[in-house]
């Protein structure tokens, strides 16, 4: 066992994997044999490890990695997707706490907070070295439950809506699959996340629903649709070898780039949502109306956007990194690159043959 599958045996879940037939088979065999016979031979035999079992030998301890793969689109692919989009969102949005509290305090107070160098001194003079890290309990968790939600139920919903459109109409209109998909997840996502995002007890854990959607619906769009396509792009045009022949580790350098990129995309077209959620967040009982007329239409665009670019671009490329050295760990694919050409439909394959 390589140092990759001494890695993938230590860090997998058992519960992504069935257990193995020829494992029950090589220990009902030993069975047999020890009561078959009594020599020492034979017990020796019986007690011997396995390669098909994954034993070792006498004396030492090892987990073995799986030797099954993960079906694709069987539960335990969903599973693994969870599992990844925890890992994904969660330690990433915890990190990138003190940008983002500089990111809201110059959002909300752009006299004070004037610059990013001058927000980061501000804090430190104020709150010291705690209060870059405010918070990071329930961004930790809250960004745990969406990005469970936003990548299991992507991978489902792509699924999903792929197998409604027929394969020849789903590799047509991809994007829109995409789309569809990444904002069918993130409704959901949403809903797990906003009740750690507010203070005003129980009944305004969904206060800020309706504008976090607002945010993160386009925003999810654009950083699965814009991902998928960039990855594609990377692999088709800019990439000479296919991507099947590449290492894992420069496929997860391309999920980091398109990621990144991506990440720009997502940064700009959901930033005025991003300064109502701030604004509402921190101002009790305002509304909608009354963000525009203290942010004003050209600082709803724009307050704040250089960090957000700094700051989401590193974000989505970190996530889509972790994710799929996740999938990578357990055995699946990285996501995207050049998809197949779809066969025509059955039934414009036979006019064609009639014709």
């Amino acid at each position: 066992m390589d140092l990759y599958d001494k890695s993938r045996a230590s860090l997998l879940p058992s519960f992504l994997y069935s257990s193995s037939s020829a494992t029950r088979s090589v220990g009902l065999e030993r069975i047999l044999l020890s009561r078959s016979s009594s020599s020492p031979a034979a017990e020796a035999a019986a007690a011997a490890p396995s390669p098909a079992s994954g034993g070792a030998p006498s004396g030492s301890f090892m987990i073995q990695a799986p030797k099954e793969k993960i079906e694709m689109y069987s539960p335990a692919f969903y599973a693994a997707c969870t599992a990844g989009g925890i890992a994904s969102c969660g330690l990433t949005h915890m990190a990138v706490t003190p940008l983002d509290l500089v990111k809201c305090n110059m959002q909300i107070d752009p006299a004070k907070y004037k610059s990013i160098t001058s927000g980061f001194g501000v804090l430190y003079k104020e709150q010291g070295v705690r209060g870059f890290f405010r918070g990071w309990v329930p961004t930790l968790l809250g960004y745990s439950a969406q990005g469970a939600c936003k990548f299991g139920f992507y991978e489902f919903f792509k699924k999903y809506y792929s197998d409604l459109a027929g394969p020849e109409y789903a590799a047509k209109y991809k994007t829109l699959i995409y789309l569809a998909g990444s904002a069918s997840a993130e409704v959901i996502a949403d809903v797990a996340l906003c009740p750690w995002r507010r203070s005003e007890g129980y009944l305004g854990l969904y206060k800020g629903l309706v504008p976090l959607w607002g945010r993160q619906i386009p925003y999810t769009m654009m950083k699965f649709a814009s991902f998928e396509t960039i990855v594609e792009l990377l692999y088709k045009h800019a990439i000479p070898t296919p991507k099947e022949q590449c290492s894992k580790s420069f496929q997860l350098g391309v999920s980091f780039a398109g990621g990144y990129i991506a990440g720009v995309f997502c940064a700009i077209v959901s930033h005025p949502a991003d300064n109502l959620v701030s604004f509402l967040n921190n101002a009790k009982g305002a509304t909608v109306g009354d963000a525009v007329k203290k942010l004003g239409l050209w600082g709803l665009f724009t307050r704040g956007l250089p960090l957000r670019i700094v700051m989401i671009g590193t974000l989505t490329g970190a996530q889509w990194g972790i994710y799929d050295a996740f999938k990578v760990m357990v055995g699946l694919p990285t996501t995207g690159g050049i998809a197949p050409a779809a066969a025509p439909a059955p039934e414009l394959a036979q006019l064609k043959a009639s014709s």
